[in-house]
């Protein structure tokens, strides 16, 4: 795989969200992860919250039994999602801010703030051969203190970028873009691996995939709506198309 590549990760959260709103095992969540990976993602995300609204502790214990592309595990740092983890070690480790009454992530982690608590969450991850990634906004701030605490990894947080877009602020869309590529490049410049997600779509995708210092986008929501009316195999190939072109 070239070093240019960059990864797909696809987020299995809302098939689970479906087969919940009706209770029993259909849709099944490993049935899409094994479809995505065909369909040339290379890794599968998810998110096990506290209130279990979609993934479920079964889920995870599938996946890990079945993907043959790395999970990347999305949680709150929270004493019962560590040991989850830590049962399980997949091969990542996402941080992600979680309310319960939140519809979905809503902003990125708070890092300078909570930066000794984090630093000491994040250690036994670490020591268990996790890659620790943290989910935050593109702010310096932010990112010099998920370097400090030890994160190998961060996720630009793309939802204010995609939501001005999606509402017609053209300019501030473009702030909020400019914003995402001067912190890719200092993150980068920190050695911190960039990762990037939420809320990209066919028309928002391009932009954040052609910054050279992100490694790999997070896409979940939109592709798991789009199947409805493509199917999910092609719905990821259109993603995977437009990226690779971005790339290029």
């Amino acid at each position: 795989m070239s070093e240019n590549h960059l990864r797909l990760g696809v987020n299995i959260d809302h098939v689970a969200t479906v087969r919940n709103a009706r209770g029993g095992d259909y849709p099944d969540p490993l049935r899409a992860a094994k479809l995505a990976e065909e369909a040339g993602a290379d890794g599968i995300t998810a998110h096990l919250r506290e209130d279990r609204r979609h993934i479920s502790d079964a889920d995870i214990d599938g996946l890990m039994e079945v993907l043959s592309v790395p999970l990347n595990f999305e949680m709150a740092a929270t004493p019962e999602m560590q040991k989850i983890a830590l049962r399980h070690k997949p091969h990542a480790v996402c941080i992600v801010p979680e309310k319960r009454e939140e519809r979905t992530t809503e902003g990125g982690l708070e890092v300078a703030r909570e930066e000794n608590k984090l630093a000491h969450y994040i250690a036994p991850l670490r020591e268990a051969g996790c890659r620790v990634s943290i989910f935050i906004a593109a702010d310096q701030r932010q990112i010099e203190a998920a370097h400090r605490i030890g994160a190998e990894v961060i996720e630009l947080h793309t939802g204010a970028y995609c939501d001005a877009h999606a509402e017609g602020r053209v300019d501030e869309a473009a702030t909020e873009l400019e914003s995402l590529r001067q912190m890719s490049a200092f993150a980068h410049s920190l050695g911190l691996e960039v990762h990037a997600g939420h809320g990209l779509n066919y028309e928002t995708v391009q932009p954040v995939a052609a910054f050279p210092e992100v490694r790999e986008l997070n896409i979940g929501h939109f592709l798991i709506g789009e199947a409805i009316f493509r199917g999910l195999t092609p719905a990821i190939a259109e993603m995977r198309r437009l990226m690779d072109e971005a790339r290029a």
